[in-house]
């Protein structure tokens, strides 16, 4: 069964006890935490590995799907060839990020901008008083771009609190 916060007995029969109720009330499970894991409790049979991943919490922006998962989970969830982040694609019809529950900044930054390299980070503090993280990626700015900048920027403010300024740069 997908560890969670939640029991595992609400998980299956998708009725909340009293106490699962009061998480989803205040907050720290939402709807789309419950579709996830329910989700993710389903392919439990064709994937066993997905029993020992513990779910921490879904974030949804545009187009883009990130699960966030204890660090060590990580590679199990990316096992099966990707067979399991394409089956999430297809039955929720968004690109799936599976990122690291409690990753330090560098470490978010760079599983969300995979397959880009970064060179490096930097925080500019602006005369206002915020910080701004500044990311300069290798190479140029390719025509196509595999990930929607836009979204990468929103989901590492709402998970990891940063204001990301990116710059691209020839080596």
């Amino acid at each position: 069964m997908v560890k969670t916060i939640l029991d595992a007995f609400c998980v299956k029969s998708g009725i909340l006890c009293r106490q699962c109720e009061e998480k989803v009330r205040k907050g720290q499970i939402t709807k789309l935490d419950l579709e996830v894991i329910k989700t993710l409790a389903e392919f439990e049979g064709k994937y066993p590995v997905l029993k020992d991943v513990f779910f921490h919490k879904a974030k949804e922006t545009g187009d883009t799907l990130a699960i966030l998962v204890n660090k060590k989970d990580m590679g199990k969830i990316l096992s099966y060839g990707g067979k399991i982040i394409r089956e999430l694609s297809d039955r929720t019809g968004k690109r799936i990020k599976i990122l690291g529950y409690g990753s330090d900044p560098r470490e978010l930054l760079e599983e969300l901008f995979s397959p880009f390299s970064i060179l490096t980070i930097n925080t500019v503090w602006l005369p206002d008083g915020t910080t701004e993280t500044k990311v300069i990626l290798q190479g140029r700015k390719p025509k196509r771009i595999p990930v929607d900048f836009n979204v990468i920027r929103q989901l590492a403010y709402e998970i990891g609190g940063l204001n990301l300024r990116i710059e691209f740069e020839r080596t």
